[in-house]
């Protein structure tokens, strides 16, 4: 890490991380590696769900963060009624942050923060009240602004249509939200996940916006799938991680398999996760007559996925508007080619030397073009061997928490005068 210069001091900075989980990935772990980065260098204040108590406890018996203070924010128990499962959701996220917010004013009072750094939940179009506290403010990185490409909606099921239109609505809506437009406003600086973000972002109101991974691996992690060995046995597998949404395009990738596994009869693709897409997905293998060669894994833990992915080949993922990408990023770390579409966050993670992107036209041109690659890539340990490589690389120089979670010294500095 880069020496302090003199004139620099430790800041007092209030993070606000309503999702905040060591151990975890998503927003959860956006949270915890937000605030363990900061108050690596600075004294933090942290506001988040009562509910994450437990484990960020736990976590703190065994690995001291001397820097980092967590107040517990949670809302009377009636109100809790609001959060069963997904419904009334964003009524309760948009009451915690109230809660949140004269939580912070009280603090604020005694504390006297130099900076307010919204980090979770990480979406452009959810406001956060704290914008409204009389100090500078570092909104981000949020996401949210991708959109499902035009040409790939045809595929959509019932269940995906409706998702996509609900969260178009939400998007659209954001516009007309004065708190959002406030929370745009008021940031001193915007850090966006995606180029579509910071567009959405900037038209909110916020003018400084830069773009940023939201995804990161802790460094231990990095070095732990770097050592799995380069692949050399049979036969070729492909391996997709991740919740079964509609809109991560499994079903793309499912329909490509079967175009390849017609000339490769030996190959499997294993698919790791799961969600609400799980049946409709193994319907459409048993439909192309693939279900032999495809494994369901359901959800797993940690342990068992790194060794589901050492005894993979690529690793396919085909999201259709993701800020995030943290399959790439493990695949990647392992030593494995990602292909994915050229959209979102995994756009900006794969490389033309660390795997392919594939421009998302239309339904069958994608399916044809992850055929193709998938083909490519069997066929050539080579350009396996020298990608995974260049993978691994890639991974540690900018995508370690380290680097992902820590704004520049001197950037805060410049903020807070």
């Amino acid at each position: 890490m880069p020496p302090k210069l003199p004139s620099e001091r430790p800041l007092r900075i209030l993070i606000s991380a309503y999702a905040c989980e060591p151990g975890r990935g998503s927003e959860p772990g956006i949270g915890w590696n937000w605030v363990e980065q900061s108050a690596s260098f600075h004294s933090v204040w942290v506001l988040t769900r009562a509910n994450n108590r437990e484990p960020i406890e736990d976590r703190l018996r065994h690995t001291a963060l001397p820097n980092a203070r967590f107040i517990y924010v949670d809302l009377p128990r009636w109100a809790r009624f609001w959060k069963r499962g997904q419904r009334g959701f964003h009524l309760y996220y948009q009451l915690w942050q109230m809660a949140a917010y004269f939580a912070a004013r009280k603090l604020h009072q005694s504390i006297d923060f130099d900076l307010v750094h919204h980090v979770t939940l990480g979406a452009y179009w959810k406001p956060t009240y704290l914008a409204l506290l009389p100090v500078p403010f570092l909104w981000g990185p949020v996401g949210g602004g991708e959109v499902s490409p035009e040409g790939l909606r045809p595929a959509f099921g019932f269940r995906g249509k409706a998702f996509e239109l609900a969260r178009r609505v939400a998007q659209s809506c954001s516009r007309l939200d004065p708190f959002v437009h406030l929370t745009a406003r008021k940031a001193r600086w915007g850090l966006a996940t995606t180029r579509e973000t910071e567009k959405q972002m900037r038209r909110l109101g916020c003018s400084d916006v830069s773009v940023v991974s939201q995804a990161g691996l802790p460094s231990d992690e990095i070095e732990m799938l770097g050592r799995i060995p380069f692949r050399e046995s049979r036969p070729f597998r492909i391996v997709s991680i991740g919740r079964l949404l509609n809109w991560k395009g499994f079903d793309l990738a499912l329909q490509a398999f079967a175009k390849f596994h017609a000339k490769h009869p030996e190959s499997e693709y294993w698919i790791l996760g799961d969600g609400p897409e799980r049946q409709r997905l193994s319907n459409l293998a048993k439909a192309l007559r693939v279900d032999t060669s495809v494994r369901m894994w359901g959800q797993i833990d940690r342990s068992e996925l790194h060794s589901k992915l050492a005894e993979s080949d690529i690793v396919a993922h085909p999201s259709l508007h993701d800020s995030g990408g943290w399959a790439c990023l493990e695949g990647m770390a392992a030593g494995k080619p990602v292909v994915c579409l050229d959209c979102g966050g995994p756009s900006s993670m794969v490389t033309m030397d660390t795997g392919m992107k594939i421009p998302p036209q239309s339904v069958a041109q994608v399916i044809g073009s992850l055929a193709d690659e998938f083909e490519r890539l069997a066929c050539d340990r080579g350009l396996r061997f020298r990608m995974g490589v260049a993978a691994r690389l890639r991974v540690r120089a900018h995508f370690a928490w380290e680097v992902v979670g820590r704004v520049p010294d001197h950037v805060l500095q410049g903020l807070v005068k």
